[in-house]
């Protein structure tokens, strides 16, 4: 049976929630329609999280993506709107959405949208740039 578009995200258990990592995601075909003249907007989305207690399920995130094609939404309003609807189902300790829409009357648009749970700090990075690099062959 062919796959519908749906609103409903679904979300599965991190499988490691006692360690902050980073899922990045890219939705290179998101499209939703100009809400002033009906044409299609065609961006690449790109997620940046990390999760707490749930991670986000990729078929229904495909399936909720696919969901904005017949829908008007301004730029803003879009990526804003995903953003919320993400932190909603998910929860993650933080979740960055930067939406890079294409061209349109000579004007690329990005924009992006940031959620931080209340009290969370991300662990310090560890910079391991100063270290040399080293092949594993002698010449």
């Amino acid at each position: 049976m062919p796959s519908t578009p749906a609103k409903t995200l679904e979300t599965f258990p991190n499988p490691k929630p006692g360690r902050d990592f980073h899922i990045h995601m890219e939705v290179p075909e998101f499209t939703c329609l100009c809400p002033k003249t009906g044409q299609p907007d065609f961006a690449t989305l790109i997620l940046d999280y990390i999760p707490d207690k749930t991670c986000v399920e990729l078929k229904s995130l495909k399936l909720y993506m696919w969901s904005f094609r017949e829908e008007g939404h301004f730029h803003e309003d879009v990526t804003n709107r995903i953003l919320d609807d993400l932190v909603k189902a998910t929860k993650p300790r933080y979740m960055c959405l930067t939406a890079k829409f294409y061209v349109r009357g000579g004007i690329f648009t990005n924009v992006v949208a940031e959620h931080r749970k209340k009290g969370w700090q991300p662990a310090p990075r560890v910079d391991l740039t100063q270290f040399e690099h080293q092949s594993n062959t002698r010449g």
